[in-house]
């Protein structure tokens, strides 16, 4: 379509979709997006006087949205009340049926059946809390580890989300220029950091490709903790190595040399403030040397803080401005103190050499973060500080021990602030056991310190003593259980109670923190509420690491690590916090923030209100009533932050970041010069509504549950205008679109969408409607495949005769080809042997020995050896040539033919040699003349009375009566006459009466006229006995045969042909047939222009049972004999076809995108297209479906006189033949292409045969090299590299030695379809991932086939199956190291996704003690990493211009050394527990009334889910078995998928080893097998086969040559294990 300007022309009323000036406002349509919702506890927002009758006092909130901020001396009184909210939960989830079998047709007995789940499930959700035990050991297992790992598992590492619009201009400002951003805690500071450092990153790598001097990054925190978190981050986010450095890494004392190591090891640099002083101060780094400094909560900036003096005495005063490092900062406020907001803004500024950036309107944040609603709770006045007995008991004793005097201080105020239960806890603290030896050890310094004369040790002594003896006393103290009143708590303990016990007296997911000031404050609190709080309550302590008195809780960095990974995961539930837990640390998200102590300065308050950010959240001040400094307070940070938002208004207009527009209405309808689309529907797209429709089609594609797909704009601020770039989800056929350059953000995106929308229209992925029709082609594109079906069949003629013998025959050949025939063991005839030729007009190629089987398990090969020269004949050697085989087709098998030389196909002539001939002897020296003449002269031999016995020895004998009875005689009897018993033993025959009748076969009545002699001869001899097929093994029925007889010699013919040439001959119908075969085979070849062996091309072609596609079923009318059937090669052939259209797509198709190049691959590929182009070619003529057929060997050619022949004509024999059978036969006989010359590497056969048998424009090549001749580099390929680029192709070959010519290739490979074009004018992975892929299966394809040449397809399949599974992949990606360089814009979902699986994989690895198998047993890693491998292997190809070996060698590297044992995975494909539980229940049981059902629920408190839910927080799904209504077993996991693989194992476990009538008695089973049309039960099938071939069912089949034998016992030991007990018949096989 052709896209125009505004005009106002009238419309094109004919165009499909056409251009309108729109004179008047539109109004976008609210569309909504389909989204799956979540189902979780929700906050309500109604409030209810709870506790107004409490002794203590009333517990009363107050909205601080009624506070006057002016008027900071009100009385609180003034204040109006507001009460608590209360708790709601959501619907619980309808339940999801998964695989529900027959259960009749009764929709009431389903409706039935789900309320009887549902109203189980609600059981189980109830009782779910109480399971605890695999949390609790996983808390265990966490303990033990380190805390990079932690950090690296646990903490949410990942950052870059959805930029928002105000993070990207921050963005480019501190690009330009040094810069303070000023956001709210929770806004996203870091993200824009990182795009910083990425920025400066690629800059830096430009900059030393150029010669310049290397600089590094310093990214600057404030304490130890923050060093290994926003290291985490970093790592995480960076492809670039980063490392962290802190004082207690012990990097004080490091020499220069060492720091020089680190620094020229690393671009990115995390530590602590102090640490890059020390270096500066040090002489170990200069200024110079960085590019960039981040200082993280950079309101620390002043004073002699670290931040101020490295910028004092280095930046300033040591660096040339032009070589001065970036400066970017972060924080939520630049105020951390009583003092004047916008003094202090201006001196950070001044501080830092840089400028504030914020938003003009603070307000415009809450969209991005969400904001508590913040209430005032009053307590009552608290008493003065009190003595406890317990204080006064030790006072007394120990009062006069200076170590304990902070102590007894602390306590007393205790005892106001906490109460008398608390102030008495304070004293286990401080007199604990692990406290006795500092104590001691402080009581000794300070007696050492004391300049006092004529001081005795024994007054340490006996301090010393009277410590021990203090703890002595608590040690023995018995502590009574807490009572909830004025003499235990104080007034302020008890509100705090009263509102947790609201709070958390259910089940719930709130997570709380309660701030304290001092430590000993939040581990009495902690202890406290271990005992009087609400049995939903889980506490926590989280305090700082600096070390304390002994009162304090010293917690280590590690126990901080665990303590918050708990938190996460909803273990702990309630945070005991002291000022770690405002600022740095990253605090999972809470919904209750409740200030015990109040704030002391306003960036206290913001970022500890920041840590609400849950919808519907709060924050509560506690305040004493009456307490007017608590009131101030409050007010004074609400006055302050009113201060700071109106200094952000008055900053200069290019400081303030605008958010999002403002009355965006009124600018669309102002704007008269908007397009406007109209369909001839009427459907109208404009500006406004292009947003709801890109919304809507993007909800509409097909991903992964739980995932809303959505577009994703990205915006760049160009020559004084917004150009936004819309980026859809991976699914999509249009992957991005750009918008034209637009002076408001709002209306760059809505031109994105536009565009984007414009495009999918033209594609036909919207309809005139503008409504998506995406989702409904692409399952029809893919049954392109599935439209052939193998159930199917029709007849189809089937040639018999190849056409050499058609056209040769009509002339009477002067010379003459020679192909001698002999057995490669002569001995297996056990009598006399002479090799035969068949002479023929052409010259026959060489066959490949193949075996003839003669007495039980022995067998012996067929050589055959064309001759180099011919043979010349005369008109009487060509006399003698044709008597001689007619000869043998006259006594040998019955067949009187016409004597005319010109019709005889081919001749057959005996040789005079008894060993292996050469092709370069001389062929008529070879030839037995003397045999052929005596054939010709006797027509028989002939015998009278003068005949001497020795004549009768050794000859060839027939019944000229009935051909069948033939005989090899052995001598004369002498002690037996014509009219003796037939011997016992001898084989039956039509008269038995005496030997003389036993040698006739004439009927009665001709026998009645005929008179015998009675005095002749009686001859021993061995009947003939017919053997139907002498390329199969003998039959049951052929063995042991007796063929001893005594015949006399009157009604029988003596033949001419000598015993050694009759022996030969009567093997040639099995010969002739096998060569005819090949030959047949070949003209199939020849049809296609192929050069294929023709071992390989019979193959292709031979189908020897109407199911072979069923490489695991029984075979149904199995032909015996025929050798290896089609379906090996089909497999390697599907490979090649597969790569091949690849390739060829990928370069005529540069454009087209990954779900174009699937469809029209689909196309290209699918059986139906190849059946199609079989049948355009009659290539089903050349099929082989039958066996050996003694009617079918004889010539067609001359004339049939006497004896049964075949009926002429090549059309005359017919053949079932199923539709996909022949499109298999197609892939197969690509697999012989390629495998015909495997062993030279030239595919060019292989390329020609998909060319001829796709039948396309798409795939018209017919060398390997025109791949590379039709590619066109794309101008992204062949751009200049940046040094960022460059770098990854260093990185890259370190890990595989490869080095790539077009680096900005390699970037494509690892750049994610969420990453923007418009960032590095590259395309995502997407296409290359496409390509290798394919090529990623041939090669393990080829591994497979050469490696295991007698396995069967499925079992190729299968293993093939683990070699490119996303499972394998995903380990081999993370051992490469290639996650890291992964370029996305995604979600931070999926990067948390590749963190955690990165974590697993490499923690399975290290445990498997080089197990090459490690993988195989964890979780499906995000499909992002399998796709970057197979990207990479396209990238690899194309970059080395098409060269395959560079894929071969990467397998060989980096993939078989995990699969030289492919044993380990024999089941990896089998035995998945739903498939298992299925054919468990309809195969050995016939049982059809069965479901599975899931439902998930919302995530319970404790951490109950399981580990790889992430978490006590996240949503879990139980699953369960019905049998018959009866819910037998269940499972439970993070998904819905593993859930029922769960409870489909444990029902498993419940009826193996059932026989099927326990099974049937036990769940009261009465289903009836299903029956076909002929009455069959196919119960046994009922696991079926689907239409592409999928093998279903385990029935056994009869053994054959090759690999069925081991299929059999492979079947029977599989059925075994699903019947539990061995020899349970699973089925009947037809």
């Amino acid at each position: 379509m052709k896209t125009t300007e505004p005009t106002s022309q009238p419309t094109d009323v004919d165009s499909p979709l056409s251009f309108v000036n729109s004179n008047h406002t539109h109004t976008a349509a609210n569309t909504s997006s389909s989204a799956r919702a979540a189902n979780h506890l929700t906050g309500g927002d109604m409030e209810t006087d709870l506790l107004a009758d409490q002794p203590h006092g009333a517990f009363s909130t107050t909205n601080l949205g009624d506070i006057d901020r002016t008027a900071a001396d009100e009385e609180v009184n003034d204040i109006n009340t507001a009460v608590l909210a209360a708790e709601s939960s959501g619907e619980e989830p309808e339940a999801e049926d998964d695989i529900p079998k027959s259960l009749g047709n009764s929709s009431q007995k389903r409706h039935l059946q789900a309320a009887k789940f549902n109203s189980w499930f609600s059981k189980q959700a109830e009782q779910l809390h109480k399971e605890e035990s695999e949390s609790a050991q996983k808390e265990v297992d966490d303990e033990d580890r380190s805390a990079r790992f932690l950090f690296g598992q646990h903490e949410s590492t990942v950052i870059i989300d959805d930029p928002r619009e105000y993070q990207l201009e921050l963005f480019e400002r501190a690009k330009q220029r040094n810069t303070i951003a000023v956001l709210d805690t929770g806004s996203g500071k870091t993200l824009i950091a990182v795009l910083l450092l990425k920025h400066i990153l690629d800059q830096e790598l430009e900059n030393r490709a150029l010669g310049n001097l290397p600089r590094i990054s310093f990214f600057l925190v404030d304490c130890v903790t923050l060093v290994f978190q926003q290291h985490a981050v970093l790592e995480c986010n960076l492809d670039q190595k980063v490392e962290r450095f802190c004082g207690e890494m012990g990097c004080d004392f490091w020499s220069k040399g060492t720091w020089e190591r680190h620094f020229s090891e690393n671009m990115v640099i995390v530590c602590t403030a102090q640490v890059l002083y020390d270096c500066l101060m040090h002489a170990f780094i200069s200024m110079d040397q960085i590019n960039l400094m981040i200082f993280d909560e950079a309101h620390h900036a002043k004073k002699d803080h670290a931040y101020a003096r490295i910028i004092k005495d280095f930046y300033i005063a040591g660096s040339d401005g032009a070589l001065r490092p970036k400066i970017f900062g972060m924080t939520a406020s630049p105020v951390d103190a009583k003092v004047d907001v916008v003094q202090a803004a201006k001196q950070l500024e001044t501080m830092l050499h840089s400028q504030i950036a914020t938003t003009s309107d603070l307000s415009l944040l809450q969209t991005m973060v969400h904001r508590p609603q913040e209430q005032v709770a009053q307590y009552e006045v608290l008493a003065a500080p009190f003595e406890t007995d317990l204080y006064r008991r030790l006072k007394a004793a120990y009062g006069g021990i200076d170590v304990l005097a902070r102590s007894f201080r602390i306590a007393k105020d205790a005892s106001s602030e906490l109460g008398s239960w608390c102030a008495d806890l304070l004293w286990s603290f401080v007199l604990a056991e692990a406290e006795g030896a500092k104590l001691e050890a402080k009581t000794e310094r300070l007696f050492l310190s004391r300049e006092v004369k004529n001081q005795s040790v024994e007054a340490l002594d006996e301090d010393i003593a009277y410590l021990r003896e203090a703890r002595e006393i608590i040690r023995n103290h018995q502590f009574r259980e807490p009572q909830s009143n004025e003499l235990d708590l104080s007034s302020k303990v008890r509100l705090l109670r009263d509102y947790l016990v609201q709070r958390f007296k259910a089940p719930t997911e709130d997570k709380c923190i309660v701030f304290v000031q001092k430590r000993y404050t939040a581990r009495a609190l902690a202890e406290l509420f271990q005992h009087i709080g609400p049995p939903h309550l889980r506490v926590g302590v989280l305090t700082g690491t600096r070390t304390g008195d002994a009162v304090d809780l010293n917690v280590s960095f590690h126990r901080q690590t665990i303590i918050l990974m708990k938190f996460r995961k909803g273990t702990i539930n309630c945070l005991f916090a002291t000022s770690i837990a405002e600022e740095g640390l990253d605090i999972p998200d809470c919904n209750l923030v409740i200030r015990f102590n109040l704030f002391s300065t306003l960036i206290q308050y913001i970022q500890s209100r920041g840590r609400a950010r849950h919808a519907n959240s709060k924050y509560i001040h506690m305040i004493e009533k009456g307490n007017r400094e608590h009131l101030q307070a409050v007010t004074e940070v609400l006055a302050g932050e009113s201060v700071m938002r109106s200094f952000c208004e008055s900053l200069p207009a290019e400081r303030l970041l605008q958010g999002n527009d403002c009355d965006i209405g009124e600018v669309l309808a102002r704007d008269m010069n908007r397009r406007v689309c109209v369909t001839k529907s009427g459907a109208k797209l404009t500006y406004g509504s292009s947003l709801a429709v890109l919304a809507h089609f993007t909800s509409c594609l097909n991903q992964d549950p739980g995932y809303t797909p959505k577009a994703n704009y990205i915006l760049e601020f160009k020559d004084g205008k917004y150009v936004c770039e819309v980026v859809l989800p991976e699914a999509s056929p249009v992957r991005s679109a750009i918008g034209r350059p637009a002076q408001r953000k709002s209306l760059a995106r809505r031109s994105a969408a536009f565009e984007a929308c414009l495009l999918l229209w033209k594609g036909k992925y919207i309809d005139e409607n503008l409504l998506p029709v995406f989702r409904k082609r692409l399952p029809a594109m893919r049954n392109a495949q599935l439209a052939l079906s193998m159930k199917k069949t029709s007849a189809y003629g089937m040639r018999t005769k190849p056409d050499i013998w058609a056209r040769t025959v009509g002339t009477n050949p002067k010379e003459m080809y020679v192909t001698v025939v002999e057995l490669e063991d002569p001995s297996m005839l056990r009598g006399p042997y002479q090799p035969v030729a068949i002479l023929t007009r052409t010259k026959l190629p060489t066959f490949p020995r193949f075996p003839l089987h003669f007495d039980a398990g022995s067998h012996c090969k067929v050589i055959n050896t064309p001759m180099d020269t011919k043979l010349d004949v005369t008109s009487e050697n060509l006399s003698l040539i044709s008597d001689f085989t007619l000869r043998i087709f006259q006594d040998i098998f019955n067949k009187t033919y016409e004597s005319d030389i010109s019709r005889i196909p081919y001749w057959i002539i005996p040789l005079k040699v008894c060993r292996q001939v050469t092709s370069g002897e001389n062929p008529e020296s070879l030839v037995d003349w003397d045999i052929l003449r005596f054939v010709q002269e006797n027509h028989e031999l002939l015998w009278n009375d003068d005949t001497p016995h020795s004549f009768f020895e050794n000859r060839f004998v027939v019944d000229p009566g009935d051909g069948g009875r033939r005989f090899f005689t052995v001598a004369v009897a002498p002690g037996l006459k014509p009219l003796d018993a037939v011997p016992v033993g001898a084989p039956p025959a039509k008269n038995m009466n005496n030997i003389l009748e036993y040698s006739s076969s004439l009927w009665r009545a001709t026998r009645a006229k005929v008179k015998f002699r009675v005095d002749q001869p009686v001859i021993e001899a061995n009947r003939i006995m017919h053997r139907r097929n002498w390329l199969d093994e003998i039959t049951e029925k052929e063995k042991d045969v007796q063929t001893r007889c005594y015949i006399c010699p009157q009604p029988l013919k003596i033949s001419a042909l000598p015993t050694s040439v009759a022996a030969m001959s009567l093997l040639f119908p099995a010969i002739v047939f096998r060569f005819e075969s090949y030959l047949i085979c070949l003209d199939a070849c020849e049809l296609l222009h192929l050069d294929i062996k023709p071992e390989l091309a019979l193959e292709a072609l031979t189908k020897d049972s109407d199911n072979t596609e069923e490489h695991q079923g029984e075979q149904i009318h199995f032909q015996r004999g025929m050798g290896k059937n089609y379906e090996r090669l089909e497999f390697l052939g599907d490979c090649f076809l597969k790569m091949a259209t690849s390739i060829s797509l990928y370069t005529q198709c540069p454009d087209n995108d990954e779900f174009e190049y699937h469809v029209r691959r689909m196309l290209l590929v699918c059986n139906k297209n190849l059946f199609n182009t079989a049948l355009d070619l009659k290539l089903y003529e050349y099929i082989r479906s039958q066996g050996f057929s003694r009617r079918l060997w004889y010539p067609q050619e001359p004339k049939l006189l006497k004896g049964k022949g075949t009926k002429q004509g090549k059309d005359s024999h017919k053949q079932s033949l199923g539709d996909k059978t022949i499109a298999d036969v197609c892939e197969a006989l690509i697999g012989a292409a390629l495998l015909s010359h495997f062993d030279t590497g030239n595919v060019d056969n292989a390329v020609r045969a998909v060319t001829k048998l796709v039948n396309s424009k798409d795939h018209d090549l017919v060398r390997w090299e025109d791949y590379y001749t039709l590619y066109t580099k794309p101008a992204y390929q062949i751009a200049p590299s940046s040094q960022s680029q460059l770098d990854l192709a260093r990185q890259l070959k370190e890990k595989h030695d490869y080095q790539f010519q077009h680096p900005r290739l390699l970037r494509s490979a690892f750049q994610h379809p969420s990453y923007p074009f418009s960032w590095e004018k590259i395309p995502s992975y997407q296409r290359l991932e496409f390509l290798g892929d394919s090529l990623l299966d041939m090669a393990c394809v080829n591994f497979l086939f050469s490696r295991f040449p007698n396995r069967d397809p499925q079992w190729l399949t299968e293993h093939k199956m683990a070699m490119v599974s996303n499972r394998f992949l995903g380990a081999v990606c993370v051992r490469l190291g290639f996650h890291k360089h992964l370029r996305h814009n995604g979600s931070g979902k999926l990067q948390s996704q590749i963190q955690e699986y990165v974590t697993e994989i490499q923690e399975a690895e290290k445990e498997a003690n080089g197990a090459p198998d490690y993988w195989v047993h964890l979780k499906s890693p995000p499909k992002a990493l399998p796709d970057v491998v197979e990207a990479y292997i396209g990238a690899v190809f194309v970059d080395s211009e098409f060269n395959y070996k560079e894929v071969e060698r990467f397998f060989e590297a980096h993939i078989r050394c995990f699969f030289e044992d492919m044993s380990i995975y024999d089941t990896f494909a089998n035995n998945h527990p739903t498939t298992f539980l299925s054919n468990l229940l309809t195969l050995s049981f016939n049982c059809t009334s069965f479901r599975l059902l899931a439902r998930e629920m919302p995530p319970l408190p404790g951490g109950t889910s399981s580990s790889a839910s992430g978490g006590g927080g996240a949503s879990q799904v139980i699953a369960a078995v019905m049998i018959h209504d009866d819910i037998v077993a269940e499972g439970r996991a993070s998904s819905g998928k593993y859930a029922k693989v769960k409870a489909s194992s444990n029902a498993l476990e419940l009826l193996r080893g059932l026989a099927p009538f326990e099974f049937r008695k036990m769940y009261h089973c009465d289903c009836k097998p299903v029956e076909d049309d002929d009455g069959e039960d196919t119960a046994a099938t009922a696991a079926g086969v689907d239409e592409d071939g999928g093998r279903g069912g385990s029935l056994t089949r009869d053994a054959a040559p090759g690999s069925n034998g081991e299929r059999k016992q492979q079947h029977q030991q599989q059925h075994q294990q699903l019947s539990g007990i061995e020899g349970i018949e699973i089925g009947t096989a037809i």
